[in-house]
């Protein structure tokens, strides 16, 4: 091949030169965009919570809600072609192993955070997902600090710890009058968040605590917290734990003596949980919900919630932290819609800022704002009566 003059070849050259650095670009930014998790064909989600430990009940309930919706979400053709992979990895409820989790996350390239679960893991792993630049959608934990100030990364779906401490406080302080009302709790940030807003809602009327005991997380070791309250002989006692030292606690206090004493546990406590490990002891206890009864089918969302699990789950039974999970994910799969074809997490913050009004069949309409990343506030009460939960109207 030859050429007639200098500059012909020199053009040509550079034309060469240019569709090769465009390639190289367009293969670079193809790179940038497989690494954020999201391909043409799928987006990567990622959650660390408890799939085992005595809070394994949680992380498996919260995440078949988040699997039943991705799955159907997946035979209708996904979101805008794109398919949803849910990568879970097991953190048993600890801290240092939702940090090592969330690592392997951003090292993966996974595109958003999700379903994790509990408070002392949401305040190890997100500082590693802020520092990252990756959203961190509806943790299961109610804690002020994933709410106030507002964190640009963060949003929240179920209501906070605060919201659900003033409603229990006023259905017994307010509603029943009971004023010698004590708290137990567990010994982490978890269980200092519920009784930071415990103390708040009983300073709002002037009430004294009548008494506080703990627990170290992941134990059943409540002896000790059972004697203090046997002497203290509260008229009730708040309860800020996981299933098993909550149950564990109340069969024995109500052993020792405490049998008049009312019994009423924040809802990440996990109640269908509660209600097993209860047995027959459950029988007056009460549990603040952050959503409607599971089996309430006078609820379109809540009859969807039960067609999409029994289609994903051949034992499907309902519970409040499933349903909470299926709610999360048909939240984020609308945020994910509303993004448009070209996903990127700045796209995703964007769309979840101006969710207004999201209608998922609850009489409970979802929204958020660049200034408000709370998207539910209601709270429900709950009470075990002749072995199941039935609704507190007051």
């Amino acid at each position: 091949m030859s050429f007639r003059t200098t500059a012909e070849f020199l053009s040509i050259r550079t034309s060469v030169w240019l569709m090769l650095s465009i390639c190289l670009v367009l293969f670079l930014f193809s790179l940038v965009h497989a690494s954020q998790g999201v391909t043409s064909t799928s987006i990567l989600l990622c959650a660390s919570n408890a799939q085992s430990g005595p809070a394994m009940f949680l992380g498996n309930e919260y995440t078949k809600g988040f699997k039943a919706v991705f799955s159907q979400v997946n035979k209708n053709g996904g979101i805008n072609g794109r398919k949803i992979a849910l990568n879970v990895l097991d953190d048993g409820y600890e801290p240092d192993r939702a940090i090592e989790n969330t690592k392997r996350f951003v090292d993966s390239g996974c595109f958003l955070l999700t379903g994790y679960v509990g408070t002392p893991t949401s305040k190890a792993a997100l500082p590693v997902a802020e520092k990252a630049g990756i959203p961190y959608f509806f943790p299961f934990t109610g804690a002020e600090f994933l709410r106030n100030p507002v964190r640009p990364l963060v949003f929240n779906l179920r209501a906070s710890y605060f919201m659900e401490t003033e409603e229990m406080v006023h259905y017994l302080a307010d509603v029943n009058g009971l004023k010698k009302i004590a708290i137990f709790y567990q010994d982490d940030s978890y269980g200092r968040a519920g009784l930071s807003g415990f103390k708040k809602a009983m300073d709002k009327r002037e009430l004294e605590i009548a008494g506080e005991a703990t627990y170290p997380r992941n134990t059943v070791a409540v002896s000790k917290a059972v004697i203090t309250m046997r002497r203290i002989r509260p008229e009730a006692v708040v309860m800020i734990g996981a299933y098993k030292p909550c149950a564990a606690f109340i069969k024995k206090a109500k052993k020792v003596g405490l049998t008049a004493t009312r019994f009423i546990n924040i809802s990440f406590v996990g109640s269908k949980a509660l209600l097993k490990e209860l047995g027959p002891d459950g029988e007056g206890v009460l549990v603040t919900q952050v959503v409607p009864l599971p089996w309430d089918s006078s609820l379109p969302g809540v009859k969807d919630y039960v067609q999409t699990m029994k289609a994903a789950y051949s034992d499907f039974n309902p519970g409040f932290v499933s349903l909470e999970g299926y709610l999360a994910a048909k939240t984020l799969v609308q945020v994910l819609k509303n993004s448009g074809k070209e996903l990127t997490r700045k796209t995703v913050v964007a769309a979840a800022d101006n969710l207004q009004n999201l209608d998922l069949g609850i009489n409970v309409p979802i929204s958020f704002s660049p200034t408000d990343h709370q998207g539910m506030e209601k709270v429900y009460l709950t009470v075990i009566k002749d072995g199941k939960f039935q609704q507190v109207n007051y």
